[in-house]
């Protein structure tokens, strides 16, 4: 059986456009949320909440809770695809933000039992958001070039260390709440017109890694990071994401694209599983650079 008898899977965190769905032709497991005790699935269309309903309603001051994928939705999800005679590489969040993963490899190693010969490799990213998206996009390619799951996934964690995450969030309550961030962190970032900077460490985990007064000089400090972790822009592929404040995303686009010509660069919205947990106003740019 060829090598290439195998499907791309992510979930929902990777923050793809429907369209970018379309095209890399991959399968995405949606993830729960709840406003007020309602619980919703998030899709990349976003049909049961759409992006503009769940913002308004954090601006209003809900605080909505996320729930993993459990065990029982990977096997009902990778069941069928098994069924078809076809192997699994499972590209999902990052493990320091969220159990998933070992959820995932339990069902992995569950599911390899009751379909003997068949493969489900579930790969931690290490990542979240558009980082998660970007492995996956990197995974597409690699298979399309007629790499193996095993490579990809060997490719995978030799890289995951260099997706560089640069995030400027509004305020630090919303992680400090959902356990994110530490509480001295979200203290520091509550200060008049202060505006907190973090990153995705080695271990996928989020970290504060300074502040600026203003959006303007944060928006600057995420512009400045290009310049000092992204090796060669112009080859890079690159992918800006934000939480309700797109025409501020908009105009980042411009600059990066004027400035930095990459041969690759994309705009998506978070969705609500992150966001629930970074509130509105977050803008971050995401690529492969020198570290993370």
């Amino acid at each position: 059986m060829s090598e290439q008898n195998f499907v791309i899977v992510t979930d929902v965190n990777c923050d793809f456009t429907p369209e970018m769905v379309e095209k890399l032709g991959i399968s995405v497991i949606p993830m729960e949320f709840s406003i007020d005790g309602v619980s919703y699935y998030h899709y990349p269309d976003a049909h049961e909440m759409s992006m503009e309903d769940f913002y308004a309603q954090i601006r209003g001051g809900k605080m909505p809770t996320t729930t993993q994928i459990n065990q029982m939705t990977y096997r009902k999800f990778f069941t069928p695809i098994l069924e078809e005679g076809k192997d699994i590489l499972y590209i999902c969040f990052s493990s320091g933000l969220s159990s998933t993963w070992q959820s995932s490899c339990m069902a992995a190693r569950e599911l390899e039992e009751k379909f003997p010969g068949r493969r489900v490799i579930s790969v931690d990213s290490r990542a979240a958001s558009a980082g998660e998206g970007l492995l996956v996009m990197y995974a597409v390619r690699m298979k399309e070039n007629g790499a193996s799951m095993e490579e990809i996934a060997a490719w995978i964690e030799e890289n995951r260390d260099y997706v560089c995450h640069w995030v400027l969030v509004d305020d630090l309550k919303h992680l400090h709440r959902g356990g994110r961030l530490p509480a001295v962190a979200a203290v520091a970032g509550m200060a008049l017109g202060i505006k907190p900077l973090i990153h995705v460490t080695e271990e996928g985990k989020l970290e504060a890694m300074g502040k600026v007064r203003g959006r303007k000089k944060g928006v600057d400090f995420l512009f400045k990071q290009i310049e000092e972790t992204c090796p060669n822009p112009r080859e890079s592929i690159m992918w800006i994401v934000h939480t309700a404040c797109e025409d501020e995303a908009k105009d980042f686009l411009k600059t990066v694209k004027s400035t930095y010509h990459p041969k690759e660069l994309y705009l998506s919205e978070i969705g609500p599983v992150i966001g629930s947990h970074t509130g509105v106003g977050v803008l971050a740019i995401v690529f492969l650079g020198t570290h993370k």
